[in-house]
C-alpha cells in the first residue's frame, strides 16, 4: 500500500430544496410544495510516518426547513489509523460498506442508517469502533469491536416521509441490559479468485433495524415505540464478472428477531460498451429480491419483489451518469421508483437530481403511510 503524507482539506457543501408532488397523507404534515434544505460536510486528512499514520475528520451538518428530525448533525468520520505491513488499525468513528447488490445491501450491518436522509437507506451514521485487518495472499481477515450503538434517525412527527403513527423519540427499549452501550463484534473475510469477488461476515449484537411496537403513551396519544433486539447474523457477498457481464449475490441468515430467517438479492448487470460508436456506456439491471422474516421481525417491503434498472454513463469530460429503475412487487404491483443524475459544472460545482416515485400503493400495503409522499431532488 501507497499512503500520501502531509494535511488535505475538503469536502463539500450543497442546497438541496425538495419538492412533494402530492398533498400529505396527514394534517400535521407540511403543505405540498417546496422544502428548503441545506448540507456542509468538511473532510480533514492529515498523514505522517511516511504516511503509515493518518487521521480523518469528517462532521457532517443538515438544515431542514421542515422537519426538525432531518436537522441535524453527525461525525460521519473522527478516526486514526495505522498502517504496519500487513496490519491496518483504525481506532475513533468509522464508516464501512460491505455489498455488491444494486437494490438493497443486505450485509451491510455496521452503521446505522441515517433515514432522515433518504428513504432508499443508503446515508449511514458514524459508527464508534476498532477495527483491526490482516492481508495476505488469500485475502483480508477484519475484526471489529463496536463500542456504544446508534439509534435510527426517522422524520419528525409533523414532517412528510413520515408514518401514520409517530415514532417516540425518548422510548426506546434495548434487549440487552447494557442499552445502548453494549459493545457488538463482527468479522469479515474477503478475498478476489480469477473472476470472482467473495466476502464472508459475521455479526453478533444490537441489531440496527427496530421493531416498531404499538404503545399508549403517558398523555393517552398511541405511538410506534423502537426495540432493538440482539441479533446474530451470517452473509455473503458475491460478485462474479466475465466480459460485459457482472453476477451479484447477497444473502444472509439471522436469529434474534422472532424465528430464524434468510433474504437474498441476487442479479446480474450486462453493459453495453460505446454504443453506435459513441462513449456512451449503458448498462442494463435485474435482481430479484426475497426475505423469509415474519410479522414479528421489523418489517420490510422488500420480501418478494423484482428490481430492473439502466444506468447510463456518457464518460464525458463533466462525468454525467443516470441510473434510473424501479422496485416491483409482483403480486399487487407496489412499486418505487428511482431516478439519480448527475453532472459537473466546472471544477468546483455539481448539479443533482433525485427522483423518488412511489405509485400503485395499496391501502394495506407496508408503504401505506407514505403513499403521498413522491418527491424530487435538486441539489
Amino acid at each position: 500500500m501507497c499512503h500520501a503524507q502531509g494535511g488535505d482539506l475538503a469536502g463539500f457543501a450543497a442546497f438541496e430544496p425538495r419538492y412533494f408532488f402530492d398533498k400529505p397523507s396527514y394534517q400535521q404534515n407540511p403543505k405540498q410544495g417546496l422544502s428548503p434544505s441545506a448540507v456542509i460536510s468538511p473532510e480533514f486528512r492529515y498523514a505522517w510516518g511516511e504516511g503509515s499514520d493518518r487521521i480523518t475528520v469528517i462532521p457532517f451538518y443538515r438544515y431542514d426547513a421542515d422537519d426538525e428530525n432531518r436537522t441535524h448533525w453527525d461525525l460521519r468520520e473522527a478516526n486514526w489509523q495505522h498502517f504496519s505491513g500487513p496490519w491496518t488499525w483504525l481506532v475513533g468513528v468509522g464508516k464501512v460498506f460491505w455489498g455488491v447488490a444494486e437494490s438493497r445491501h443486505l450485509v451491510d450491518i455496521v452503521n446505522q442508517t441515517d433515514l432522515v436522509e433518504d428513504i432508499d437507506q443508503e446515508e449511514k451514521l458514524g459508527q464508534p469502533m476498532i477495527h483491526v485487518e490482516h492481508w495476505s495472499e488469500s485475502g483480508s481477515l477484519g475484526l471489529f469491536l463496536l463500542p456504544g450503538f446508534r439509534e435510527r434517525t426517522f422524520p419528525a412527527n409533523d414532517a412528510r416521509l413520515r408514518g401514520p403513527l409517530p415514532i417516540a423519540n425518548h422510548n426506546t427499549v434495548y434487549e440487552s441490559g447494557a442499552g445502548d452501550k453494549r459493545v457488538d463484534a463482527a468479522l469479515r473475510w474477503r478475498t478476489s479468485i480469477d473472476n470472482w469477488d467473495i466476502g464472508l461476515s459475521g455479526f453478533y449484537g444490537t441489531g440496527r433495524e427496530p421493531r416498531l411496537v404499538p404503545k399508549v403513551s403517558e398523555s393517552g396519544n398511541l405511538a410506534l415505540s423502537q426495540h432493538y433486539d440482539v441479533i446474530s447474523q451470517v452473509g455473503a457477498d458475491i460478485q462474479y464478472t466475465e466480459g460485459a457481464w457482472l453476477w451479484k449475490l447477497e444473502v444472509i441468515g439471522r436469529a434474534g428477531q422472532g424465528d430464524d430467517f434468510g433474504a437474498m438479492v441476487g442479479g446480474a448487470e450486462y453493459t453495453l460498451y460505446g454504443v453506435r460508436g459513441s462513449n456512451t456506456d449503458v448498462g442494463l439491471l435485474a435482481e430479484y429480491l426475497y426475505d423469509a422474516r415474519d410479522k414479528t421481525a421489523p418489517p420490510t417491503s422488500l420480501d418478494d419483489d423484482i428490481f430492473l434498472g439502466l444506468r447510463l454513463t456518457l464518460n464525458d469530460l463533466d462525468d454525467s451518469n443516470i441510473l434510473a429503475g424501479a422496485i416491483v412487487d409482483p403480486d399487487d404491483g407496489e412499486t418505487v421508483a428511482l431516478i439519480e443524475a448527475q453532472r459537473r459544472l466546472g471544477e468546483r460545482w455539481t448539479l443533482e437530481l433525485e427522483l423518488r416515485m412511489l405509485m400503485n400503493i395499496g391501502e394495506q400495503g407496508r408503504l401505506s403511510g407514505i403513499q403521498k409522499d413522491s418527491y424530487a431532488t435538486l441539489r
